[in-house]
């Protein structure tokens, strides 16, 4: 595993999602770079590597991408076995693909190891599932934050008869009801917001798409928190219902 850097998900949270493979690439590791929402749990399969923090996190200071990409690259050409240790899955809002493509183009081999991400976590400790015969056909993975602020079609969003798993938008609730609405989709539609899926922690709101930004103020939501937006997210017992999950 010399002169190699893995890209490694490490899960929404709790140590136990981690993936086998993911332990394997951790336990020979000479060198990993640990992003802030990782659980320090997850270290212990790492005792003998050198530990480097570069946090990012939405809203908050980070560490300049270009700054990691040249760690990477230094520590993989010196020969040693990099592991950039992510939340959640590397290719799912976590810039592995970018990573990947620009250390291949400097001629360093490259592992991706997929993590679960917070969506799906979250969603199954709040007893939620994403799709459901006859309820739900499929789900759609979206992001409320892009680097250049650009809109998504929320009107295709809110048409396309699946559940809507919004990740990072929490600061964008109400334009986020408005642009729903707006396209189409029903005002009870229920919603489900997680926040920190899967720890101890982890705490659920459940309201509907007109009321979810009033709900999220009254139950005092923080990031990390995913929402989860469809019919799959609310029953006759739930429905406008909040509620700390049970765990």
């Amino acid at each position: 595993m010399n002169a190699k850097v893995w890209l490694v998900g490490a899960g929404p949270g709790d140590p136990e999602l981690l993936t086998l493979k993911a332990v394997r690439a951790l336990r020979e590791a000479d060198v990993v770079l640990i992003d802030d929402l990782v659980n320090d749990a997850v270290l212990e399969h790492c005792p003998g590597a050198r530990i480097i923090a570069v946090g990012k996190r939405g809203g908050c200071r980070s560490t300049p991408q270009a700054f990691i990409h040249r760690l990477m690259l230094r520590y993989a050409r010196h020969g040693k076995c990099v592991v950039r240790l992510k939340g959640g899955d590397p290719c799912i809002f976590g810039r592995g693909g970018e990573e990947a493509q620009w250390l291949r183009e400097r001629g360093v081999e490259v592992e991706l190891v997929n993590g679960i991400t917070a969506g799906l976590a979250g969603a199954t400790q709040c007893d939620i599932p994403l799709t459901l015969r006859g309820v739900a056909r499929g789900v759609t993975l979206v992001t409320a934050h892009t680097q250049d602020d650009s809109q998504l079609n929320w009107q295709a969003l809110a048409q396309s008869g699946t559940t809507l798993v919004i990740y990072m938008g929490v600061a964008k609730l109400g334009e986020i009801r408005d642009q729903l609405l707006a396209g189409g989709m029903a005002a009870d539609t229920p919603v489900a917001m997680i926040e920190n899926a899967s720890l101890p922690e982890q705490r659920e709101c459940r309201s509907d798409l007109t009321a979810m930004s009033e709900a999220a103020y009254r139950f005092k939501l923080k990031s990390p928190a995913i929402l989860v937006i469809g019919a799959v997210a609310g029953n006759a017992e739930q429905a406008s219902e909040t509620r700390v999950a049970s765990m």
